[in-house]
């Protein structure tokens, strides 16, 4: 077995990298097990399971000590104890998580209200196993909005929404039309990271769409840049790829509200694939020609 003394501090860095990725977010427990009372509660039950053995090994008890019940023993007690509350939130239908999230959201008359209820909301088994709840951050006065997907390893470890390498490329793609992430609305549809950065399941979705669609209603955006093919799957209700739904002007309704939106690739997936840059550079030149009809824009 290797151990970490064994390593370089580069090839330590990329092992902690590849965990972190992984979805391996805590090396240790929260609160300490004891172990040895978790054997010692095992052969107890054991021994309780075969009571003409336990017989055998120990002296017949009186009459009066046979009607009293034996209080159960130290190692019993430290292994029956239930698992702290805070630990694990209680599972709900998902129906009524759903009615929940809704009413909460529904709830805030503002931006910074709205966070407050999501922070304090436990509906979503996304939260158990999350480090961080992302928010919106920037101007909501801005007119402007971009919304991703949901949050990444770099965002969770940095509590906001594109951080990391593909928040560094994001700012390069803003400035480039004439933005920066301070001086528009920068948002995620899901607030949780979820385990591995898996997709979210439907159930997950639904849960967390009434907190996004809350954010865009109390925002107000006059245009909204989708990033990713989640989103724009969320958003269009279409089943096309990214390449498909890219790059065409659609209105979504929400609240009482109709948007003008544009989806483009994802920040990632121009690391991943930089050819596709020429594809998302096309994206943004029409968002920042929609922005100047808008007067949202000026240079």
């Amino acid at each position: 077995m290797i151990s970490a003394n064994d390593l370089s501090p580069a090839e330590l860095a990329a092992l902690l990298h590849f965990h972190a990725e992984a979805g391996v977010d805590w090396l240790l427990e929260e609160e300490p097990v004891d172990r040895f009372a978790e054997f010692e509660a095992m052969k107890a039950a054991r021994r309780a399971a075969s009571p003409a053995t336990q017989q055998e090994r120990q002296p017949q008890p009186d009459r009066q000590a046979a009607a009293r019940p034996a209080p159960p023993a130290p190692q019993q007690r430290a292994a029956a104890a239930p698992a702290p509350a805070s630990r694990v939130q209680p599972a709900i239908p998902d129906s009524e998580a759903v009615q929940q999230a809704r009413f909460a959201a529904e709830s805030a008359r503002s931006l910074a209200e709205l966070k407050t209820a999501l922070e304090a909301f436990n509906g979503c088994n996304l939260k158990n196993s999350a480090r961080s709840t992302i928010f919106a951050s920037g101007d909501p006065a801005s007119g402007i909005m971009v919304i991703g997907p949901a949050p990444g390893a770099d965002d969770e470890r940095e509590g906001m929404a594109f951080a990391g390498r593909q928040g560094q490329l994001l700012d390069k793609m803003l400035a480039s039309i004439g933005l920066e992430r301070s001086a528009i609305l920068l948002t995620q549809i899901i607030p949780w990271r979820p385990p591995g950065n898996r997709m979210p399941s439907a159930a997950e979705t639904e849960i967390c769409r009434p907190f996004i669609e809350r954010q865009i209603a109390l925002a107000e955006p006059r245009a909204i840049l989708l990033l990713g093919n989640y989103t724009a799957r969320f958003f269009f209700g279409d089943n096309d790829t990214i390449h498909g739904l890219r790059g065409r002007w659609k209105e979504i309704a929400v609240a009482e509200q109709v948007i003008p939106a544009i989806a483009s690739l994802h920040p990632q997936d121009l690391l991943t694939a930089p050819i596709n840059k020429r594809l998302a550079w096309s994206d943004l030149l029409a968002f920042k020609a929609r922005l100047k009809e808008l007067s949202l824009l000026t240079n």
